[in-house]
């Protein structure tokens, strides 16, 4: 029986709380600036459409507007470049996650972390506020731009996931590695309310707000964030009461192995080493890991994959979500953005909730397949949902719930059990390399999809966009299928076991 999340979460100190804190506040403030771009496409859109059509245009090119500053001649053509733009911003933040998690095993996390938060803020800030204010209007700027800002942005995630990892051992991390990793949603949620709330003065100020806030964010984080315990002069075990062998040696072994005679044996070996030679030196500090080490690694190609298909599906929502709401239902921009955050709430509890079950398991990949399973069922009801905002923001939290519940749990504690998986034996550090890894992988596969998405819904309509949207879902839990039979023989033999005990 897994011990219990409040027993644990008691041995942690003040040191746990403030790495817990300020990582998870400088990825809120990544995501909500990341979702002001996805909240302002509609004022986006009409910026660079004209809004009246010369009489004259015969006389000229076909073209020709009153206003040749606009980019587009017609909203269509605007919304293939606004999904043109974030399949760039996520190609460009995939190849950004397999370089930061190699750098980030190497360099100083905090400073890898910081200097992602500020520079992408200065890109920000750059592409939404000063190009408005200049009345720069360049399709090569801003996707010079938006490439440079999924490089900077991609550096925070595999750094914070280390950090955290550093910190709290396998015991509980399903259910804390859930509540941490409501930092994305909770960023949508104040993007959506940042952004909403001065939409009026114009989508500038919105990109204004977001980006001076994560600056300042970044800074806070620079002179306040303790990337181990080791930087304080403790030791996982005093800070926790586990010895680092048997967070290294056990780390992941309900998704890795199942020998557990095996397992115990080896800590039960490295104890009595411990214990016999008091004096020994302390070993030097781990080796970071190679990128085809890490890849090759037993569960980081499936997770990867079906990462891929899931954060598709979950980025589609991110990105295109208001869109959504404001073209298809005819809401005005802000009760969209502000709809839209019932999905984020959603995804907060979902990642929770399913966290805990994985802890008390023992297991990830069950719960991840039945929520996945759910989702499908959650995506064709949504789809159908009706024109009242109180029904679609039930169904929205439902969606978020068994999407966004396995998307939270893949890319932070699976993550990190991953990173400290018993193949390592504690002498490699892999953690924010495999994190890079699967977070990448994952981005591709969003990329990909959201030029699929504004291509499907120019062409079929939203309803096919849905069906896509549950197919990928589906993909999912076909990658993940062979660990789920793996755990599931696992669960049976310690059934059987315990009953020839009894």
């Amino acid at each position: 029986m897994p011990p219990s999340c409040c027993g644990y979460l008691s041995q942690y100190t003040h040191h746990h709380l403030v790495t817990f804190l300020l990582t998870f506040f400088s990825y809120v403030l990544l995501h909500a600036s990341r979702k002001t771009f996805s909240n302002v496409k509609v004022s986006i859109s009409a910026q660079w459409t004209p809004s009246i059509q010369n009489d004259s245009a015969a006389t000229f090119s076909p073209g020709e507007t009153w206003e040749d500053n606009r980019l587009f001649t017609d909203e269509k053509q605007a919304t293939l470049f606004l999904g043109a733009l974030d399949s760039i911003f996520l190609f460009s933040y995939a190849v950004g996650l397999y370089l930061s998690g190699v750098i980030g095993d190497r360099v100083n996390l905090r400073y890898v972390l910081c200097f992602g938060l500020c520079g992408s803020a200065a890109v920000e800030f750059l592409f939404g506020t000063l190009t408005e204010w200049l009345h720069i209007y360049n399709i090569y700027l801003y996707c010079g731009l938006w490439v440079l800002n999924g490089l900077l942005q991609s550096a925070v995630w595999p750094c914070v996931v280390a950090v955290m990892g550093n910190w709290f051992g396998k015991t509980g991390r399903g259910f804390v590695f859930g509540l941490w990793s409501a930092c994305a949603s909770v960023g949508n949620i104040l993007g959506a309310f940042l952004a909403s709330s001065v939409l009026k003065y114009g989508y500038e100020y919105a990109f204004l707000v977001t980006s001076v806030v994560q600056f300042a964010g970044g800074v806070v984080v620079f002179f306040g964030l303790l990337t181990s315990p080791k930087e304080v002069g403790l030791s996982l075990e005093s800070e926790t009461r586990l010895s680092p062998v048997e967070t290294d040696t056990d780390s992941h072994r309900p998704l890795m192995s199942d020998e557990e005679d095996e397992v115990k044996a080896e800590v039960y070996s490295r104890r009595y080493q411990t214990v016999q030679q008091p004096d020994e030196p302390l070993a030097e500090s781990p080796q970071a890991i190679s990128f085809c080490q890490a890849f090759c690694l037993p569960g980081v190609l499936p997770y990867s994959l079906a990462y891929a298909c899931l954060k598709l599906v979950n980025y589609s929502f991110f990105f295109w979500l208001p869109f959504y709401l404001s073209n298809n239902y005819g809401w005005k921009e802000a009760e969209a953005d502000r709809l839209s955050v019932w999905y984020d709430v959603g995804g907060i509890i979902g990642g929770t909730v399913q966290g805990l079950i994985s802890d008390f398991m023992g297991k990830r990949a069950p719960v991840l397949a039945f929520s996945l399973a759910m989702a499908m069922g959650a995506l064709v009801g949504y789809s159908r949902s009706p024109n009242d905002q109180v029904i679609n923001a039930v169904l929205l939290a439902v969606t978020g719930f068994f999407i966004g519940g396995p998307s939270n749990m893949i890319s932070s504690a699976i993550s990190a059990d991953l990173g400290r998986q018993e193949a390592l034996r504690g002498s490699q550090e892999a953690l924010a390399t495999v994190t890079g890894i699967v977070d990448g992988t994952g981005s591709i596969g969003a990329a990909g999809g959201q030029y699929l998405v504004s291509l499907i819904e120019s062409k079929l309509g939203w309803m096919c966009v849905f069906y896509f949207f549950v197919v990928m879902t589906g993909g999912s839990i076909v990658f993940i299928t062979p660990l789920l039979l793996k755990e599931l023989r696992a669960m049976w033999r310690d059934r059987r076991a315990l009953r020839h005990q009894l």
